[in-house]
């Protein structure tokens, strides 16, 4: 709101001062808008909050997962549903690939450390190049994987659910347990250290189908866009042959990532491909040197 005027007795305009109230409320509404926008625009990330957030957010993530009430009668219920379903559909391939894949044993060996570690170091890995070679584009698509990982935690809680291995009467082989290899945080001496009934949805889908598009957008190698792609693919297969996760549980996966772009989409206006590559680098406020000046 602006200044008003009034006409005087002498035929002269003058200015009647904006009242004090609707200055603050203009000035308010100004700095809300500002720091909205600030939050929004891509900026160049910070090395050390960078480490913290990540540290700190899958910290919480694990405290929380790990959290969740181990209901293991829903669990095996819930399981026991999804797999005979499966079979009235004519697509319970689980137990066929787990029994095919466990008669090579350097094959299953392979896929019980592949589930074990690429999860985590494929992961970082993409978050790093996003760092160094798209820092533009490094929040909005961090952002994502934020996303995805903290509404899978709302599918946990609600949804308990037992991996094939787990089942009563099942069939399905632990592939961990009948080689002894260290490829699940859910199998063996590990296994009090990690909620074994929290498989839907299946963050290692949706971690690694995030890794798989990033890639696939962002990089120029063509070979390396195709590993993009491949990568998630064979997370599938590795998932089910060890039978930590019915295919369904990708799903589960594949939903959660689709919530996660589509908050960054509401909250940047675009998605992480079409930012910008490069952002401002943030720069130190410099002093200046105020000279005495002659008269």
């Amino acid at each position: 709101m602006g200044e008003t005027t009034v006409t005087t007795l002498e035929g002269r305009e003058e200015a009647v001062p904006q009242p004090v109230a609707d200055a603050v409320a203009d000035e308010s509404g100004k700095t809300e808008q500002s720091v909205l926008r600030r939050l929004r625009t891509p900026r160049h990330p910070r090395l050390w909050f960078e480490i913290l957030l990540i540290a700190v957010s899958y910290w919480t993530y694990s405290l929380i997962r790990n959290a969740v009430p181990e209901q293991k009668v829903a669990a095996l219920r819930n399981a026991d549903w999804i797999w005979k379903t499966e079979q009235q559909l004519g697509i319970a391939v689980e137990q066929s690939v787990n029994h095919a894949v466990n008669a090579v044993t350097w094959l299953v060996v392979g896929m019980n450390y592949y589930y074990a570690t690429l999860h985590f170091v494929v992961t970082l890995g993409v978050l790093v190049w996003l760092y160094r070679s798209h820092p533009g584009r490094y929040a909005a698509t961090r952002l994502v994987l934020f996303a995805t990982t903290g509404v899978a935690l709302v599918g946990y809680y609600l949804y308990p659910l037992a991996p094939p291995r787990l089942m009563n009467g099942g069939h399905f082989i632990d592939t961990v347990l009948v080689h002894q290899t260290w490829g699940s945080m859910a199998s063996g001496d590990l296994k009090n250290m990690s909620n074994q009934y929290a498989a839907m949805p299946s963050m290692h889908i949706g971690w690694s189908l995030w890794c798989g598009l990033t890639i696939f957008a962002l990089a120029t190698v063509p070979w390396v866009r195709v590993l993009g792609l491949v990568y998630p693919a064979a997370t599938l297969v590795v998932i089910v042959a060890t039978a930590n996760h019915f295919w369904l549980d990708a799903v589960g996966g594949l939903l959660c990532l689709g919530f996660g772009y589509g908050v960054v989409r509401v909250w940047y206006g675009a998605l992480p491909h079409a930012l910008p590559r490069l952002a401002p680098t943030p720069r130190t406020p410099t002093r200046r040197a105020f000279l005495p000046t002659k008269a």
